[in-house]
């Protein structure tokens, strides 16, 4: 989530960038343009202005003086003339000791420096007929003033462009973040749903997630309906299977086998081998929906319960303990928790002298589960066998050996380890580290 907040802050603040600085330059360019053609109407009247002081006098055309601007008479003043008709032009005397160059053609012309002071002068030349003559009259205004007044309010301009800019990225970011705030939160359920801390989303999302929300919602109800109605007929199945296959190993081991005793032991270890298989395949098949949200395992309601079972079964001699922290839960399905730690305890039971310890333990990356006992143990170098289903390292012990089978089978589903190691107490030590989700 935080890299789509991340890609649309990046995209939006490009854009606004981007169309920021094309609308600041454009704007300038419509701005000056404007103010030029401002100007280059006041020139215009100036021209007209010399063109009407032009008079006849006793010799000739001559310029009315009276007429002119009194600008045109202090140097530098930043108004200039030059009036070309024949062979001669007059200049203005604000031009000292200057000279104003005559345009090659009438129209504006900018940049053109003038003085010591390099005044930027913008030109405007104009051409007329009067007294049957044709006179040229340019007139010029120094554009200086005007361009550090453009200038001091294009960077007025940029502080305000940019703090208004910083402001809309500010609330951009803050609007992002209340859009995207409903597919937060329908991540973090889609999570909890995982975990198994609820068994649908919220319906009340915006008018855009309900359709996506109520097609999961939709999809999971489906989903765990069929999960049921599959592991009610692995369920009956199972059951239906128990009594023949209990029958033919009664047939198998009957008096009237009696006089085939090869026959009877085959028949006897050919079904017990279904039975395996079969006890194998519908557990395998159990665990394949456990992906679905279930009822978590909390270890404060049902650990104690367990252990009192185990007991019962084994004796009041046995110290059965467990250690895990208050309010622990774990987030696989209850059945399925219940009959691996089930399994692990009965077998160290069987084998344990006084003690049996569970331990479960959270890390940041996985849970940590251990049992131990102080039993005899296993050699290291005979641990591998016991994970093969009815592999027995003691038949004097009764079970069918498929506890630990059983035990690695739901570990495997679940993409944890199961480790045989030595314990502290002297005997065996099961740990199985499943990852987080």
């Amino acid at each position: 989530m935080k890299s789509i907040q991340r890609r649309l802050s990046l995209g939006l603040i490009s854009v606004m960038v981007i169309v920021g600085v094309v609308l600041a330059q454009t704007s300038l360019w419509l701005f000056e343009a404007g103010l030029q053609r401002y100007l280059e109407a006041g020139l215009h009247n100036d021209s007209e202005n010399l063109l009407v002081a032009l008079v006849r006098g006793p010799n000739g055309v001559q310029l009315d003086e009276q007429r002119l601007s009194p600008a045109y008479q202090r140097p530098f003043s930043g108004h200039y003339f030059r009036i070309d008709f024949a062979d001669i032009h007059w200049r203005s005397r604000s031009l000292w000791d200057q000279e104003l160059p005559r345009l090659p053609e009438a129209g504006l012309k900018g940049n053109l420096q003038l003085g010591p002071e390099g005044q930027q002068l913008l030109v405007l030349r104009s051409d007329y007929k009067r007294f049957g003559k044709s006179i040229s009259i340019s007139v010029a205004q120094d554009y200086t003033p005007v361009r550090e007044s453009f200038r001091l309010m294009r960077q007025i301009g940029l502080v305000i462009g940019l703090a208004a800019l910083l402001l809309v990225l500010i609330l951009q970011r803050v609007t992002v973040r209340r859009a995207l705030r409903p597919l937060e939160t329908a991540r973090n359920q889609i999570a909890q749903l995982q975990q198994g801390q609820r068994s649908q989303l919220d319906t009340q999302v915006p008018l855009e997630l309900e359709p996506l929300v109520a097609q999961i919602n939709h999809l999971l109800a489906h989903t765990e309906d069929s999960l049921k109605r599959s592991r009610n007929a692995l369920g009956n199945l199972g059951h239906a299977l128990k009594t023949p296959m209990a029958v033919l190993l009664s047939a198998a081991s009957s008096d009237a086998l009696k006089n085939h005793p090869q026959l009877s032991q085959l028949l006897r270890e050919q079904l017990q081998q279904v039975q395996q298989r079969l006890n194998r395949e519908l557990n395998r098949a159990r665990l394949a929906g456990d992906s679905l949200p279930g009822a978590l395992f909390d270890c404060d309601a049902e650990l104690p319960g367990l252990l009192a079972t185990l007991r019962m079964i084994h004796g009041e001699h046995l110290d059965l303990s467990s250690d895990a922290a208050p309010g622990l839960q774990l987030p696989w399905d209850r059945e399925d928790l219940l009959e691996l730690l089930g399994n692990l305890l009965d077998n160290a039971c069987k084998w344990a002298d006084a003690e049996v310890r569970l331990s479960v333990i959270a890390t940041p990356r996985s849970y940590l589960l251990a049992v131990e006992d102080d039993g005899p143990g296993i050699p290291e170098a005979q641990r591998d066998q016991v994970f093969s289903r009815g592999a027995r390292l003691d038949e004097q012990m009764i079970g069918h050996g498929l506890g630990l089978g059983i035990v690695r089978d739901i570990v495997e589903v679940w993409g944890g380890l199961l480790q045989l190691k030595e314990s502290e107490l002297g005997g065996l030590k099961v740990l199985i580290e499943l990852p987080r989700r």
